[in-house]
Parts: structure tokens; sequence; C-alpha cells
């Protein structure tokens, strides 16, 4: 499969259910963030959270939320 800008497609497999998600991305930026150049929210700005998250420790949103809880609820707890 072709990708314009030179744009990759990336596989990675969430370690806890073992579902694989594809994620698009440009291949310098990844490789940037992989040397170090930068934070993966800025060198990889245009991914979802959720797809920094699984680049950053292969864990995929609904794993991570079913772990840790959605964001919002936390907020609401320290209330």
């Amino acid at each position: 499969m072709d990708f314009c800008n030179n744009n990759t497609r990336i596989t990675v497999e969430c370690k806890f259910c073992f579902q694989q998600y594809d994620i698009l991305c440009n291949k310098e930026d990844l490789e940037s963030w992989k040397e170090g150049s930068g934070y993966i929210q800025d060198v990889l700005a245009y991914l979802s959270a959720a797809e920094r998250e699984m680049l950053i420790s292969q864990i995929c949103d609904k794993c991570w939320k079913r772990m840790f809880g959605e964001e919002e609820e936390q907020e609401e707890e320290g209330e």
C-alpha cells in the first residue's frame, strides 16, 4: 500500500488484549521521536493521545481505561 508524504503504517499489538492496531504516521517523525529528538506529543502531535500511548506502552485505549479509568472519573473523585 502506498502512502504519500513519507507516511508509513505501524502495526502495534496491545500487550494485554493482543488486539492489533494500525497507526499511520510520518516515518521521519517516528524515527525522530525514537532517537529522542523531542517529546512524542510534540513530534507526533497529529496522532491521538491513544495512538501515542500505544506507541509508548503498547497498551490500547480500552485496556488503559479498564486499568486506570477515565480521566473525568478521576477528576470527580478528587473533588
